[in-house]
């Protein structure tokens, strides 16, 4: 059984997709079918449910009614889906997590991209682990799935928490996998950093900011589990090659 419960979960699905070209023009990346019988963010969504988690709240601003029209409230997924608009969904992504602070009454909460395709024991690690604190599951060994040139990389310190991040990193020691556990001081830190910069924040941004003010942004090793970030058209269609 993991160490803790956490009630609570986020999905971000508010960009707009336009790395898919005409494929997003009327629906939402996170909506596009990976196979016969879902869109994208279906994975994300079974996977909190099958670790229990059946609060999650959906962050749309493109297309946002799309998303509310096909996922509805939940039920087919054995969820209570609770959405929550960015108008700013133009800027970084680590905006679209703030708007979720107030939701999460400042409980830890896990956070998912829904474009992202994820089994569930990525979630189920990350909910073992010792501690309730900040913390990112990374990918140490890449495959054919992980587009290397556009992921974001995670330097590490030698007790594994995170050094630097970014997708510009040279030196790096794994991949963002894109799933997180996260407390009301990563969701501060946003405010803070957006205070200072705007809304073209993403979420590597607070992660540095964090780092720099001598905060520990642990991480969890999830190089077992299967995953895959859907960003381009070609993506799209090796995870549907592959069955993902």
């Amino acid at each position: 059984m993991p160490n803790k419960k956490i009630n609570r979960a986020v999905i971000l699905a508010a960009g707009d997709g336009d790395r898919m070209g005409e494929l997003t023009t009327d629906l939402p990346k996170v909506l596009l079918p990976r196979n016969m019988q879902e869109p994208i963010i279906v994975s994300p969504i079974a996977a909190l449910a099958s670790v229990g988690i059946k609060h999650i709240a959906i962050v749309v601003g493109y297309l946002a009614n799309e998303v509310k029209r096909k996922l509805g409230d939940g039920t087919q997924y054995g969820v209570k889906l609770h959405y929550i608009e960015n108008p700013h969904y133009l800027g970084g992504n680590a905006i679209s997590a703030w708007k979720a602070k107030s939701w999460t009454t400042g409980e830890p909460v896990i956070l998912c991209m829904g474009d992202h395709i994820i089994e569930p024991n990525m979630v189920w690690c990350l909910l073992s682990t010792k501690e309730v604190t900040d913390t990112l599951c990374i990918e140490y060994r890449p495959t054919q799935y992980h587009i290397i040139e556009g992921a974001t990389k995670v330097a590490l310190f030698e007790d594994g928490s995170i050094q630097d991040i970014g997708k510009e990193l040279t030196r790096w020691d794994a991949l963002d996998t894109g799933v997180f556990l996260l407390t009301e001081r990563f969701f501060n830190a946003v405010e803070e950093l957006a205070r200072l910069r705007g809304n073209n924040i993403e979420m590597s941004d607070v992660i540095r900011f964090m780092v720099a003010q001598g905060h520990r942004f642990d991480t969890c090793n999830v190089s077992e589990c299967s995953w895959m970030d859907i960003d381009t058209v070609e993506d799209l269609e090796l995870a549907r090659s592959k069955g993902h």
